[in-house]
């Protein structure tokens, strides 16, 4: 997602010095500054693994494949991409996906699309497409009402009004959808709750306000957001939408950086979560601060196993864009694959950005893998290495 820009990115970048000389301070407020964001925010068995001469997985229609069910993968991790699928980031196309995959040299096991509430639709025809190709549907699951604009606070689709059940029409329909496709779909809903740019932020819902009575302490926000989560979890579940693959997802560095907006304040349990994930971007904006890869996932990484060490991890969304008088995107994303490999053996999948944009002083921010042949060799080489897996390991549901 297209977060973020300028002045968020370095309140960031200052909140992550100041983090890694300190640690963690008390906070004073829940307060939510308002800042002007700009939102981009299988065959069976053992066939499934083939490929043809151009990497791609080869795979039958959904209507004689029976459900499948994706495993872990016990050595590497998959590779994915979300490829510029527009402003409501869901007009995916087969020859975007396809001249990506040429692109970069290696066909996808993941690829990302959105769900936004205020299209009031299920994305069938988006993940069918991405099922056919060989590939496991990720849904960035959004309860955002149009005209999708960030920093604005709760809209319609509020997590109170979810709480209350006002969209639980909605939920089951989409619960239905998804039942009905039957095979496996990763779904990240409300994704980065512990920023202050979309309107399900825990800073909009009281933030750091202490709920009276709790020991340890529980705080308003973090506590309105589990709450609404386990809600729509239940009820897709209830409608027989167990493919799901239910992903936490969080941005790397909360913010604000205090302890009641930590990522484990939102953690709703075990039993509602079967992979964890992180977004971790560099610079996306020419104002914005450089910091090069692996500050930006050393204490997250940690952060996401004292949650639970047990779940596979994601980077649910990572890029870079090219600003060459500040820093050389190439050398982070050869450090990205290098660091992933030796050193973070709970990421299991790595979803990369790739967007261009225009930002409001008419500059671009381009995330692009191709942005510059320094940056395209830098991925093809990293993605290459056969730990980064092109296909999903599948096997029949039981």
């Amino acid at each position: 997602m297209k977060l973020p820009t300028n002045l968020l990115s370095l309140a960031l970048a200052r909140a992550l010095n100041l983090f890694l000389k300190s640690g963690i301070r008390a906070g004073e407020d829940g307060y939510c500054g308002l800042f002007n964001l700009n939102r981009g925010i299988f065959g069976l068995g053992a066939i499934l693994l083939l490929f043809v001469s151009c990497n791609r997985a080869i795979v039958p229609t959904e209507t004689t494949q029976p459900p499948q069910k994706l495993q872990v993968p016990t050595q590497g991790a998959y590779t994915g991409a979300f490829i510029d699928f527009g402003d409501t980031e869901d007009d995916v196309t087969i020859e975007a996906i396809e001249n990506f995959e040429e692109t970069v040299g290696k066909h996808q096991a993941i690829i990302a699309s959105s769900s936004y509430w205020g299209e009031q639709t299920f994305p069938t025809e988006n993940i069918n497409l991405i099922w056919r190709h060989g590939s496991i549907p990720l849904i960035f699951w959004s309860p955002w009402d149009k005209p999708y604009d960030e920093d604005n606070g709760p809209d319609k689709f509020s997590l109170s009004t979810i709480i209350e059940g006002k969209w639980d029409g909605y939920i089951d329909q989409w619960a239905e959808s998804a039942s009905k496709f039957g095979q496996p779909m990763f779904v990240s809903f409300c994704n980065e709750m512990n920023g202050t740019w979309f309107p399900w932020s825990g800073c909009f819902y009281g933030g750091k306000k202490i709920i009276p009575g709790s020991n340890p302490k529980k705080y308003e926000g973090p506590e309105i957001f589990k709450t609404a989560y386990r809600h729509v979890v239940d009820r897709v579940r209830s409608k027989g939408a167990t493919n799901i693959l239910w992903v936490f997802h969080v941005m790397n560095y909360s913010y604000p950086q205090d302890v009641w907006n930590l990522a484990a304040q939102y953690y709703p349990g075990s039993d509602y979560v079967d992979w964890l994930g992180l977004s971790v971007y560099g610079e996306q904006d020419r104002e914005d601060p450089w910091v090069d890869f692996l500050p930006l996932i050393e204490w997250p990484y940690e952060e996401m196993r004292r949650i639970d060490a047990s779940k596979p991890l994601m980077l649910a969304e990572w890029g870079i864009g090219e600003f060459p008088k500040f820093g050389k995107k190439s050398q982070f994303i050869k450090d990205f694959f290098a660091a992933i490999k030796t050193k973070y053996p709970n990421v299991k999948a790595a979803v990369f950005w790739n967007e261009r944009w225009q930002n409001e002083d008419d500059a671009y921010s381009n995330l692009r893998v191709n942005s510059s042949p320094e940056a395209l060799d830098a991925y093809r080489n990293g993605v290459a290495d056969p730990y980064w897996l092109g296909a999903p390991i599948l096997q029949p549901a039981r």
